[in-house]
């Protein structure tokens, strides 16, 4: 392996064997990226019907081959006693186990992380949660619900108008900072043999997401407003329309920029109009 040049990150985690109880596409995104590192990820689905994203049709028919490739899938009724034995072997033999169930679901079904971590004490269990402990831990959480919450429709949508993203973004962020945390968690147990839970939520996701914009109401005293609207410190930061009708962003955040952006469109007089600096 060529030390001083790029390398292969795709076997990174090599060896690591993930069994994945999840849905849709925030504990599946987090499966994803494992597996896209080259641990072994077996997905355990329902008997018969499998991860509802697989019927899903129109705006979630790429759901599944989404945030599912490069896994092993698994049908099993863990609600039997077969099936719930089945599941415990797997998960003896696994050094991370990922769940995005309501609170308190995997307990009922006897694999819950204290029922777990006798038997193996490395493993790391991961659980994407709608929310982290405090008052709404037990609600229900969408994507769309805690971009509304959070701050993160209003900063996306025009003024009086709240609007989601247009992709998945909290649901894929806040399976990304459950990678950030197993690893972290895998890191640590090469220390001390030991493995650990670790949560990732959407709600503190997308408040993230936000800090910014908090940041700055407390620094300027002033309320943020929505990214469409135009700040007057970026004067060049639109979508513009060219003459043959077609589209093109544009944005210039800096008088560097600015010198580039008239070099190379041949805007030699607006480079040379000193208010324009």
């Amino acid at each position: 392996m060529d030390q001083d040049g790029p390398t292969d990150a795709t076997n990174a985690l090599a060896g690591i064997r993930v069994v994945e109880f999840s849905h849709m596409i925030f504990g599946p995104s987090c499966g994803l990226v494992l597996a896209d590192l080259g641990a072994d990820v077996i997905k355990v689905e329902p008997p018969e019907i499998g991860d509802r994203t697989r019927r899903l049709r129109g705006a979630g028919a790429g759901f599944f081959p989404m945030f599912n490739r490069n896994k092993r899938s698994l049908a099993l009724n863990v609600k039997t006693a077969a099936g719930l034995a089945v599941a415990r072997r797997l998960i003896d033999g696994a050094d991370v186990l990922i769940e995005n169930f309501r609170p308190g679901a995997m307990d009922r079904l006897g694999l819950g992380y204290q029922a777990l971590r006798d038997s193996n004490p490395g493993l790391i269990y991961y659980s994407a949660k709608g929310f982290l402990p405090g008052p709404y831990e037990h609600r229900a959480a969408l994507d769309e619900v805690v971009q509304m919450m959070s701050g993160l429709a209003y900063m996306t949508g025009p003024p009086g108008r709240p609007l989601r993203a247009g992709a998945s973004v909290v649901d894929i962020m806040g399976g990304a900072f459950g990678v950030i945390g197993i690893l972290a968690a895998l890191r640590e147990r090469e220390r001390t043999g030991r493995g650990q839970r670790v949560t990732s939520a959407l709600f503190e996701s997308a408040v993230f997401l936000c800090g910014q914009h908090m940041l700055q109401h407390q620094v300027t005293g002033a309320p943020a407003k929505p990214m469409p609207m135009r700040d007057p410190a970026w004067a060049v930061y639109d979508v513009f329309t060219c003459r043959d009708g077609a589209q093109v962003f544009v944005g210039v955040v800096s008088n560097t920029q600015w010198r580039d952006f008239c070099a190379d469109f041949q805007l030699d007089d607006l480079l040379a109009d000193s208010e324009l600096a």
